[in-house]
């Protein structure tokens, strides 16, 4: 008897484990977070020191086989200190319009999971200029950039944690003496309403 329920219980797991990777998985929310940037420069002109900025935004997920692909769209303010050479200490505000488009796996059963996700991320400045504290001297930055992004996350339910980090690929400074790129860890919470 014993056996007999120890093999209809591994039965029902299997087939329960090969149906929720056969059939396609559809998700879409809302999501907030903190970011923490800091510019990086080749060479010494730029000293950048970490500091918090925020994101606020909506993502889908789309799976099948045990893979997804989670296209997201975010209002994104990343904040930087700035010590350039011979100048005062500052701080940087680049606004933007964040598209990452990742692809990934997820593990668990049911509404418990982790996920391991990666992907190109695709930024969009949203205003005519870099909001310097000071120096107000650097006003020439690109207004679109790309990098990469990847990360872990825990699903609960409806509820999705996510901890990433972000590497910029896309050199900011229009002067091309500077090679100046934007490195981030985010901590992100969202909620699936579908």
């Amino acid at each position: 008897m014993k056996k007999s329920l120890l093999v209809l219980i591994c039965l029902m797991a299997t087939i329960g484990i090969s149906q929720a990777q056969l059939f396609p998985t559809f998700k879409v929310g809302l999501k907030g977070g903190l970011g923490f940037s800091s510019l990086r420069s080749e060479g010494k002109f730029l000293n950048s020191d970490t500091k918090t900025g925020f994101q606020l935004g909506a993502w889908g997920r789309v799976g099948i086989a045990g893979f997804h692909v989670q296209p997201e769209a975010y209002y994104a303010s990343k904040k930087v200190g700035v010590q350039p050479d011979g100048a005062e200490d500052g701080s940087v505000t680049f606004k933007s319009f964040d598209v990452p488009i990742l692809l990934g796996t997820r593990i668990g059963l049911g509404p418990i999971g982790a996920r391991i996700q990666a992907g190109p991320v695709f930024s969009f400045g949203q205003n005519d200029d870099i909001n310097f504290v000071k120096p107000a001297e650097w006003g020439e930055y690109k207004k679109s950039s790309t990098g990469l992004i990847g990360g872990v996350g825990v699903d609960i339910s409806s509820f999705t944690v996510d901890l990433r980090y972000e590497h910029g690929l896309t050199n900011l400074s229009e002067n091309g003496n500077y090679d100046q790129k934007i490195k981030m860890w985010t901590l992100g919470v969202g909620f699936s309403f579908l």
